[in-house]
């Protein structure tokens, strides 16, 4: 791999149009919809953990098939835009390690992946719940939690003697294993895990539902550490290799 001139968090196209259509989905949903076409929008593909009691799982919209994918499209939808802000500014960051590392179609598998697990755990936590989540920040954090498998590490891009260009996204990861033997690594995961947390301390304090899902993003997160090795290209054992060999 030949070295190249690129700063440190280049964006990839695939980051790039993610971000565009997250924006433009935003837009569209604040200029064109009425509240009463609003409401349908999120009960179609926003994440309601009431959708899953069949005690009133019928009332909902779009049968089946939407119980699937809400695992998924609630990440495109947000609240307002301070929330789209945040999340495209930490998706710029972490998924762009990433995506430069796995390549677009992994990259959005991984995404994919990471927001139905997130959505998983939260349903685990609010199970029959009304109130719909949206938002990336699931998936997010699973990008997130795959970016530091690799970024700290020697010649990795915040790692030591960093390489020039693609070839820091290329190095070897972590094992799974001993990700919670890097002092980096804990830095970074106990202040990212204190933050989720205070938002939890904070919701039950005040009596009342945190305005933050930090269920879905400790979901993604660990999501994002375990499946990291399905979907990394630099190792033999992903499961496209697997798929490419069989």
């Amino acid at each position: 791999m030949e070295p190249s001139r690129e700063p440190l968090f280049n964006t990839p196209p695939v980051v790039g149009w993610t971000i565009a259509a997250l924006v433009a989905i935003h837009v569209a949903r604040s200029l064109v919809l009425g509240p009463a076409e609003t409401d349908r929008l999120l009960e179609l593909f926003a994440f309601i953990p009431a959708r899953y009691d069949p005690a009133v799982s019928e009332a909902f919209r779009g049968g089946l098939a939407a119980d699937i994918w809400t695992f998924v499209t609630y990440a495109g939808l947000h609240g307002d835009y301070m929330h789209l802000g945040v999340n495209c500014i930490w998706l710029l960051a972490f998924g762009s390690a990433v995506a430069w590392r796995f390549g677009a179609k992994r990259f959005l598998a991984f995404m994919a992946a990471t927001a139905a697990a997130g959505a998983a755990t939260h349903l685990i936590m609010h199970f029959g719940e009304p109130n719909p989540m949206i938002g990336a920040s699931g998936a997010i954090s699973g990008l997130t939690a795959a970016a530091v498998r690799f970024v700290f590490e020697a010649g990795g891009p915040l790692g030591a003697f960093r390489r020039r260009g693609r070839a820091a996204f290329a190095v070897p990861a972590v094992p799974l294993i001993d990700v919670f033997r890097s002092p980096q690594i804990m830095v970074f995961v106990g202040i990212w895990f204190g933050i989720n947390l205070l938002y939890a301390l904070t919701a039950w304090i005040g009596g009342g539902a945190s305005p933050v899902a930090w269920e879905a993003h400790i979901g993604g997160f660990i999501a994002g550490l375990v499946l990291f090795r399905l979907f990394d290209p630099r190792l033999p054992f992903g499961v496209f290799e697997l798929r490419r060999r069989a």
